[in-house]
């Protein structure tokens, strides 16, 4: 059998440049130092900055870097293993150790949310928003779409706004009998609400996992749920649902 093409395709550039800046960062950089600007890096390197700049996107995606608002590019320190094992079977809001309630609204689900909960696109779902933090950092933003179909005795509550408001739509969602969930994770880009939230670039690399809590042979909620990349390192546990969006 001949060798194919992809076998003999050389190596492109900024991936060599991606290896030889990575091990730059293990010998002459500290975990949390400032890189150069990328005028000086292209001219350290002696390679054109669109080059540069694939390189360091990379090793962005790969968490050695992280680029920080007004702060610029730095050395990023080693991934904090986040637990997402679907094992626990229980709604969202009932341990509240990670993940702290911000607000709630009424919005319409985007399209493909609005397929897995079988709703009409156009109707208005409780949305609320969590923020996930480990370590005392921020690692993940999460946006919870509850239709009221889940949660009809909500509208005869006099719910607030804010962070009380959520906690009662989560109350609610509690009474029902949880079937189960299953997730999966896919790469993104981070928008700019999410970006801000978690201390990052719009458009930097994110990890979104999508979870789907079942209730009587229905979706009853859906959760949008965006990672770090460069900080995270998802992690499963036993569970063996996991699915691996392409």
């Amino acid at each position: 059998m001949g060798t194919t093409q992809l076998e003999s395709a050389p190596e492109p550039k900024y991936w060599h440049l991606k290896t030889v800046i990575g091990e730059a960062l293990d010998s002459d950089f500290a975990v949390g130092e400032i890189l150069p600007n990328e005028r000086e890096l292209a001219a350290r390197f002696g390679v054109a900055r669109a080059t540069l700049r694939q390189a360091l996107e990379q090793l962005e995606l790969e968490g050695r870097l992280q680029r920080r608002r007004g702060v610029g590019t730095t050395v990023a320190p080693p991934r904090v293993g986040v637990d997402v094992s679907t094992t626990q079977h229980t709604w969202p809001g009932v341990a509240e150790e990670t993940w702290q309630s911000m607000d709630a609204s009424s919005a319409v689900a985007p399209p493909a949310v609005a397929r897995l909960l079988d709703i009409e696109p156009d109707e208005q779902v409780h949305a609320v928003r969590r923020l996930r933090v480990t370590q005392g950092q921020p690692v993940a933003a999460e946006l919870l779409y509850v239709p009221s179909g889940s949660v009809p005795e909500l509208s005869a509550i006099d719910t607030p706004t804010g962070p009380a408001r959520a906690r009662s739509v989560l109350r609610e969602l509690q009474r029902l009998a949880l079937d189960g969930q299953d997730r999966a994770v896919e790469l993104g880009s981070a928008r700019a609400d999410d970006a801000k939230e978690l201390d990052r670039l719009p458009g930097a690399p994110v990890l979104v996992v999508t979870t789907r809590y079942l209730s009587e042979g229905r979706t009853a909620a859906v959760s949008v749920a965006t990672y770090r990349a460069d900080t995270c390192r998802l992690t499963f546990g036993d569970s063996g649902d996991l699915v691996m969006a392409s």
